[in-house]
């Protein structure tokens, strides 16, 4: 429970969740909201993930 309240303590790692209750949206889309370089957004993805907070599936070279 501790890496969910981890999750969500951030507030970029909260706008990501807002942003996907709309839908699905690949990993670029979304980092094209945030004005933060790839690596980091991949970082709060994977805080995501661990979380189990958020799903990923590759449709070819996009990560959705």
């Amino acid at each position: 429970m501790n890496i969910v309240f981890k999750a969500l303590s951030d507030p970029t790692r909260r706008h990501v969740l807002q942003l996907l209750r709309k839908g699905p949206m690949s990993a670029g889309d979304l980092a094209d909201n945030f004005d933060v370089s790839k690596p980091t957004m991949s970082a709060h993805f994977a805080v995501l993930r661990e979380a189990n907070l958020v799903q990923t599936e590759k449709d070819g070279k996009s990560v959705i």
